[in-house]
């Protein structure tokens, strides 16, 4: 579909209303701790699981979702380094392989933390999903993963956006993509998700991650979330936070180690 020479996602409402929300509804059974009787399992290894949803409400596309843990309450927050490396290898393996699908024009790999990160289920997960006619990487644009400095080796870079996809605070976590340090990449993004939980400015409950393949490099670009900007929803206007390098520093300070 194309409406003013952008691209729509369709949205397929009778099966969206039918999606459980245990945020709205802390009631709501979870359909991931239920491991018996999930279907349409592609791949199991310990805790993770790669399936696919349930719930499709994207036409269009195919939709997976990771489960992450055993534990209905157990979050990224809270796994230790080698956890989150093992996730992010799981992750990312999977979401590379649907690359090279030549159905999919392009395949986005993402997670959803907290109320206000646009997900339903509280249970922690990941979701892959595969766009029939979309390529994503045509939006993308250099600036939007380079900023303040926070971090540096020699395959793996820190920042934190100045000219940010949709405005505020954007962290981006960079390796080349011949994965010579996909674990540095994981404890990295695990330092910054547990800043923005715990130290970040404002008192913050969710995040996402966004991961791109783009210009020959591995990005996860980890957005603390709050209520949405009205600028932003009405007018396309983009803010950008006056005290970058102090939020930078922070981060450097409290969990790289550096002064």
């Amino acid at each position: 579909m194309n409406r003013n020479n952008e691209e729509y996602i369709v949205f397929l409402n009778d099966i969206g209303k039918e999606k459980p929300n245990s945020f709205k509804n802390e009631k709501t059974e979870c359909p991931f701790c239920d491991r018996e009787n999930l279907v349409d399992i592609i791949e199991e290894k310990g805790p993770f699981v790669l399936l696919k949803n349930k719930y499709a409400t994207l036409q269009d596309t195919l939709q997976l979702v990771i489960i992450e843990t055993y534990n209905c309450n157990s979050q990224m927050n809270d796994y230790n380094e080698e956890y989150m490396e093992e996730l992010i290898k799981f992750g990312v393996k999977h979401w590379l392989k649907l690359e090279h699908d030549e159905e999919y024009k392009s395949v986005i790999f993402y997670k959803n933390h907290g109320p206000h990160s646009g997900g339903s289920i509280k249970h922690a997960h990941m979701q892959i999903v595969g766009l029939n006619n979309i390529d994503y990487k045509e939006n993308l644009n250099e600036r939007y993963f380079q900023g303040v400095g926070v971090y540096e080796s020699k395959h793996c870079i820190v920042n934190l956006s100045d000219n940010p996809i949709n405005g505020f605070s954007e962290f981006n976590v960079i390796i080349d993509e011949n994965f010579e340090s996909l674990d540095e990449f994981s404890r990295s993004i695990r330092k910054v998700v547990k800043y923005i939980l715990n130290d970040y400015f404002a008192k913050c409950d969710s995040f996402n991650l966004f991961f791109y393949h783009w210009n020959k490099k591995i990005i996860c670009k980890v957005t603390p979330r709050f209520v949405t900007s009205p600028l932003l929803l009405g007018y396309s206007l983009k803010q950008v936070s006056n005290s970058l390098e102090k939020i930078a520093g922070k981060l450097r300070e409290l969990y790289f180690n550096i002064d």
